[in-house]
């Protein structure tokens, strides 16, 4: 059985559990079973509260969900239980604005380089009058901003149905979470005015903003990510739908190894 050992690797952990699987059990459901009771144990960590709905989280709350690029999906857990999207938001968003304004534009008003600061930094790259890129807040904040559509409705709008082309069905928002969201917001404020001061970033700050909360507060569930994070590893194409979400010249424009695209190293959390 797998190792009580947590300094075990990655690939030491799924060794380990692959070779028990199950008789009749597909590897990867009996993988993800194993996967899920070793690790359900551990209680360690606090739920985020600078929102007041996130701290209501149950931190036993557990699921996993798998689905691969040729539409298979696999669950164990509470997979199905719905939370607000938050940061993730950020690569789509971003996707989905190289999309509708060209990599040249996005790039004039977004910078890709890595930064050392906590994601919620009110510091960006004075010199070229932008932030450091569309992972931390600065740049997300920026990037939902350019997003098309006939005022902020009009963008919500083109937010909620790219994203749902990701997921592959409709996403709503917590209006709830999306009002504590705007009520806590201060830093975010902050941010946004102090890119206002120093001429670059959205002009119309409060509505900007407004967008931005309710992109954060869109509501998924652990299926809806694997299914999304499918689509993208999928060239851009829903592997559940068949329809495209994203061109595919800008899955590689913005993918690990593009140009556009060291998203580990760029400060989302």
């Amino acid at each position: 059985m797998p190792s009580d050992n947590d300094s075990d690797t990655p690939g030491e952990i799924v060794s380990a559990l692959l070779v028990h699987d199950k008789p009749g059990r597909l590897p990867v459901a009996s993988f993800l079973e194993s996967l899920h009771a070793r690790f359900s144990v551990h209680d360690d960590g606090a739920p985020a509260t600078y929102i007041p709905p996130l701290a209501e989280a149950d931190p036993s709350w557990f699921g996993i969900s798998l689905v691969t690029v040729d539409g298979h999906g696999y669950e164990v857990g509470e997979s199905a239980r719905a939370f607000t999207i938050q940061s993730i938001s950020k690569a789509f968003a971003f996707g989905m604005t190289l999309e509708d304004c060209g990599a040249d534009v996005v790039t004039s008003h977004v910078g890709v380089e890595p930064t050392g600061d906590p994601f919620n930094s009110i510091t960006v790259e004075e010199e070229s009058k932008r932030p450091f890129n569309p992972m931390v807040n600065a740049g997300a904040i920026v990037t939902t901003s350019l997003l098309s559509g006939r005022g902020v409705d009009g963008q919500l709008t083109r937010l909620l149905e790219g994203l749902g082309h990701f997921a592959g069905h409709p996403l709503g928002i917590d209006e709830r979470a999306f009002l504590a969201e705007r009520q806590t917001g201060d830093r975010n404020r902050a941010i946004a005015y102090f890119m206002r001061a120093l001429d670059m970033g959205p002009t119309d700050v409060e509505s900007a903003l407004d967008l931005y909360f309710r992109q954060c507060s869109v509501l998924v569930d652990c299926r809806d990510l694997a299914v999304m994070a499918a689509t993208l590893a999928n060239r851009g194409v829903n592997p559940l739908t068949g329809r495209r979400a994203l061109a595919e010249v800008l899955v590689d424009l913005a993918g690990a190894e593009g140009p556009l695209g060291p998203a580990p190293q760029l400060g989302v959390s």
